[in-house]
């Protein structure tokens, strides 16, 4: 069976001597591995451009579910990044993201929605013009929301902490070390109700923003059994600093 759908390049391994095997998201059936012949040969009908991580595409592919390997008939851009490649800090938000990406999404199976929100925060990045700072702490509060376990509540006189184990905003201080204090809870309430493209008007510093990040990252650790450590981040801290 033969489907077209629009697809996000989450990895891409090398496989053999001309091929690679690659893991997209797809719009039509989710997380999907395809190996792709001969991409490193010197007639490749698939150009290896088109398999960097985080390449938004177009492809016919075929599709077996008994299969864990699927073959692509053809692929073509769906959107060219203009500025992305050429950004350090861009660049490292965007890897960052298909890390957590890679280690978070599990489903083989359509989810639109998710493939409008990740494909529209990737070109997002790609052509604002605006500070990229916090667009990776937003990315993570929007994401959890699709992942089942989005932080729920407010910021407020009476609820000036976030409990993270629980996901909540909570009055008193919890009885456990998973919490964030009330300076760092209305950052992160902030952050959560406000759109994607006033993001970079929440002032957070280096210090904030870095703790804010971790803080988040124990959140899904917290809330996902299989989630395992993410690396990416410790680059981006330097990229961000800098």
């Amino acid at each position: 069976m033969l489907i077209k759908t629009r697809g996000i390049v989450l990895k891409a391994i090398r496989y053999g001597e001309t091929s690679v095997i690659v893991d997209v998201y797809t719009e039509q059936r989710g997380l999907r591995k395809y190996i792709i012949n001969g991409v490193r040969s010197r007639k490749a009908r698939i150009p290896a451009s088109l398999l960097q991580v985080i390449s938004l595409i177009e492809m016919v592919a075929y599709n077996r579910d008994d299969r864990q390997l699927n073959h692509v008939k053809e692929m073509r851009a769906a959107y060219v990044y203009q500025s992305l490649p050429f950004d350090v800090r861009k660049g490292a938000i965007a890897l960052f993201m298909a890390e957590v990406l890679r280690k978070t999404i599990r489903e083989s199976e359509e989810n639109t929605a998710l493939f409008a929100f990740l494909a529209d925060t990737f070109q997002y990045l790609d052509t604002t013009t605006q500070a990229v700072g916090n667009l990776h702490l937003h990315f993570l509060l929007e994401l959890s929301a699709f992942l089942g376990f989005v932080p729920d509540g407010a910021f407020g006189a009476d609820t000036p902490c976030f409990d993270l184990q629980e996901g909540v905003f909570v009055a008193d201080t919890p009885g456990h070390r998973h919490f964030l204090n009330p300076e760092l809870s209305e950052r992160l309430s902030n952050l959560l109700h406000c759109p994607l493209a006033h993001c970079h008007e929440v002032v957070l510093g280096a210090v904030q923003r870095r703790q804010l990040l971790q803080s988040l990252l124990d959140f899904y650790q917290l809330h996902l059994d299989y989630m395992p450590e993410i690396h990416a981040h410790e680059v981006l801290h330097e990229v961000l600093s800098s």
